[in-house]
């Protein structure tokens, strides 16, 4: 059995999620070299603080990643 979906012809907008009830947008920052990650926050700044002590205790990692979980939504123009 196989499932069909049927998407409606028009013009789609895809946007962030700035609704009211939107989830939040979430970053953290990541160790490129041995993968640790610091907490998922609503701000950058805990992540960046991460990072510095990261890389008080392990001199030798200068790499790093920031994840960004950001809510987008979609609606049709009829």
């Amino acid at each position: 059995m196989s499932t069909r979906a049927v998407i409606r012809q028009g013009t789609w907008t895809l946007q962030p999620d700035r609704e009211p009830d939107a989830e939040p947008t979430a970053y953290a920052m990541e160790c490129a070299v041995c993968g640790e990650s610091s907490d998922v926050s609503e701000g950058f700044a805990d992540g960046h603080s991460w990072v510095v002590k990261h890389c008080a205790t392990n001199p030798s990692h200068h790499t790093f990643r920031e994840r960004i979980t950001r809510p987008w939504r979609t609606w049709q123009h009829v």
